[in-house]
């Protein structure tokens, strides 16, 4: 091959390569993230025990999929163990409650990007119901949404074949930690009332994998959302391995 060819050759590639930095999203750069958030109390209420909706989300300009996602996640937060389906809308979900709801009652909901790593973009969803009882009832959620896979990562998604049982051992030695360093190990009614369990809620955050536990699962209500942390190396042979922080 003569020169002027081989010059040719490496001319389209650099011409190839800015073109696919021009037209792929950039990884490492984070997705712009714009926050909406507004209060409202029932209609023609006008004393200090008002029933209030508190809204704190988040949307994503470049992906307006990503958007319609947090929203639906907000909502099934709002049903509060009922099997009816979930509001349309935020908007429709405020109107309902402030409706129906008697005085004292309120409504909190907040999506919050917690991280954005390695395509990775992990979104933290916090609720909070209050209907008149002893006290109001906290939830979370995790979004771990891949930017180039375009989806959300279930469990499945994150873990090599056939690893899901070694995955939850781990998350076992992780509680074992937590309880050491609570020093709920010394008690043994603490031990024997609140065993380990499994939870939904997993985040690929870049510093642990953490597992989020419900109030009253693996802990009282005065002990708030438990987290676990699974340091990564840990979960070599069972995490695929493109999911680890620096390795996407």
């Amino acid at each position: 091959m003569t020169l002027a060819k081989l010059t040719s050759v490496a001319v389209l590639a650099l011409a190839l390569g800015a073109c696919q930095s021009v037209f792929q999203p950039n990884m490492r750069t984070p997705l712009e993230v714009k926050r909406e958030a507004w209060e409202h109390i029932k209609p023609g209420c006008n004393n200090t025990d008002c029933p209030l909706v508190n809204i704190d989300t988040i949307h994503f300009p470049a992906q307006p999929k990503l958007d319609a996602l947090v929203e639906r996640r907000l909502l099934q937060m709002t049903q509060d163990n009922n099997r009816t389906a979930p509001p349309t809308s935020l908007k429709a979900y405020e109107d309902q409650f402030l409706r129906d709801a008697e005085s004292r009652n309120s409504s909190y909901l907040q999506a919050k990007v917690r991280e954005q790593h390695d395509g990775l973009v992990i979104i933290e969803l916090s609720s909070y119901l209050d209907t008149g009882g002893a006290h109001g009832m906290p939830g979370r959620g995790f979004i771990n949404y891949s930017r180039q896979q375009d989806k959300v990562l279930t469990l499945q998604d994150m873990l090599l074949p056939g690893q899901e049982e070694a995955f939850w051992q781990q998350a076992q030695l992780a509680h074992k930690s937590w309880l050491a360093s609570t020093k709920m190990d010394q008690d043994p009614d603490f031990v024997k009332t609140w065993p380990f369990r499994k939870t939904p809620h997993i985040a690929l955050t870049y510093g642990a994998l953490v597992l989020k536990y419900e109030v009253y699962t693996i802990a009282p209500y005065s002990m708030g959302h438990t987290e676990l942390k699974i340091p990564y190396p840990r979960l070599n042979g069972i995490l695929k391995p493109e999911l680890f922080p620096g390795r996407g």
